[in-house]
């Protein structure tokens, strides 16, 4: 029902992929603005364009929500769980909460900015406030631009004008250090739904076991893991950090897929501890994904179309069975099949193994970067819409910046060099020690010759 002289106009808070109260523009204005807040959260499966949430990270979103409830349980302010279109959604609580107020922080996808554009203006048109912050970017993606072309395609004059552009905004307090008011909450939160029924956790069978065994989802295992790495690994991350056999990365990117801590706290943490290579390095890695944003903004279509339009016309095979092999980690390539047992055991996989895993199945099978982005999509408990793709259209050759085609990884010497003692292998194919290595699926150095053979139809 409508606001009354007994009940108090609200604020509504949006999250989306900001699952934090430290740091967070939108939750900082709302409270404030010194009005009773209420937090929703939407599973939103229905709006054109919105992809639908793989797997994994509908498990990492269902405890992260419930980490997100505790904390702002703590703080008074109640989290409200609805599904559903999230135009309809946002339009009916306001219109039962009688709420002046709705911030959000803002998003960068194609779809996702059509939805808050028509529920900014069907909540404007009713007389309700709307405000909505960065958040979630050091930079975001329309305030960087080359003089000469709409958008940046190479990352290093990216990184420039980043750098360039001066220190990231300062951090914000979560809302228990504000003055705010004793009871920020409404006398009585609107119903929602409970948590469990929206069934984001696998059950038959339930393959989360590795999951759980190696994640803490929500902001404060985002934070102690961050406070972990500064302190043992940041001084060694540029010279450790393309070992798969080394404890050498901050494993923070599921943290930043949902928001838990922004790359805002990450920069000012790390610039806090160390200004040398370690730090550089790091943050030039933030910068990778500052740049995967970028590419998306301006390309919405990022998931499945090629940059270089060239590839258009790339003769990828049809291979089932070998993308299952490739899938199960049965490819008989030790590396490859390692990397691929590691994603499926915890959800994640060490960046340098996800570009040899990716170009094996791109060069060596020569099929379609897509199957393996979709794949990645449904496994990865860090995939986002912008990563993800951008990450294997540079692999494949087609993207922005892109590694060049025939730069094609031989799975051999690449284990060699960054696997050298086997430690790797050995953690997640047990059963290869001491055992005759498995057959191959493909001949490297044959696939080799008919990847190179298929590119050089692109430039005739």
């Amino acid at each position: 029902m409508p606001a009354t002289s007994k009940t108090r106009p609200c604020a509504i808070v949006w999250f989306r992929d900001d699952l934090r109260i430290t740091d967070n523009p939108a939750l900082d204005a709302s409270v404030r603005r010194g009005l009773p807040v209420v937090a929703l959260y939407v599973l939103d499966e229905e709006s054109a364009g919105i992809r639908a949430l793989g797997g994994a990270t509908r498990w990492w979103l269902h405890h992260s929500l419930t980490r997100l409830w505790e904390s702002l349980t703590a703080i008074g302010i109640p989290l409200v769980l609805r599904r559903g279109a999230a135009e309809n959604v946002l339009t009916d609580l306001v219109a039962s909460t009688g709420a002046s107020l709705v911030t959000w922080n803002r998003r960068y996808g194609g779809p996702e900015i059509a939805v808050d554009t028509r529920v900014k203006s069907a909540l404007t048109l009713g007389g309700v406030t709307v405000e909505s912050f960065a958040a979630n970017l050091l930079y975001e993606p329309w305030t960087l631009k080359p003089a000469s072309a709409p958008y940046y395609r190479v990352f290093t004059p990216f990184w420039k004008a980043a750098l360039a552009a001066g220190t990231p905004r300062r951090l914000l307090p979560a809302p228990g250090a504000l003055t705010a008011p004793a009871s920020p909450a409404p006398q009585s939160p609107p119903p929602g739904d409970r948590l469990d029924d929206w069934t984001l956790l696998p059950r038959s069978p339930d393959w989360s076991g590795g999951l759980a065994a190696t994640w803490v989802p929500g902001e404060d295992g985002a934070r102690a893991r961050l406070d972990r790495f500064l302190d043992t690994g940041l001084s060694d991350y540029a010279r450790l950090r393309d070992r798969p056999d080394k404890d050498a990365t901050t494993m923070l990117s599921p943290h930043l897929r949902f928001g838990e801590i922004s790359p805002n706290q990450i920069w000012h943490a790390v610039r806090s501890r160390d200004d040398g290579q370690g730090a550089d390095k790091l943050l030039a890695e933030i910068g990778w994904r500052e740049f995967s944003w970028h590419l998306l903004f301006h390309n919405p279509d990022l998931a499945t179309r090629n940059l270089d339009a060239r590839f258009d016309r790339f003769p990828w095979r049809d291979d089932p069975r070998g993308l299952r092999a490739w899938q199960r980690g049965r490819t008989g390539y030790a590396i490859v099949d390692a990397g691929m047992r590691q994603l499926w055991a915890t959800g994640w996989m060490h960046n340098r193994v996800r570009m040899i895993a990716a170009s094996f199945l791109i060069k060596d099978l020569m099929i379609d970067w897509r199957a393996g982005e979709a794949w990645f999509w449904d496994t990865l408990v860090d995939a986002d819409m912008a990563n993800n793709p951008a990450s294997w259209q540079w692999v494949a050759g087609c993207g922005a910046d892109p590694a060049p085609f025939f730069r094609v990884f031989n799975p051999a010497l690449q284990a060699e060099k960054f696997d050298p003692d086997g430690a790797y292998v050995r953690q997640w194919l047990p059963e290869r020690t001491g055992g005759p290595p498995p057959a191959r699926i493909v001949d490297h150095a044959a696939a080799r010759r008919r990847a190179l053979e298929a590119f050089k139809t692109l430039k005739e």
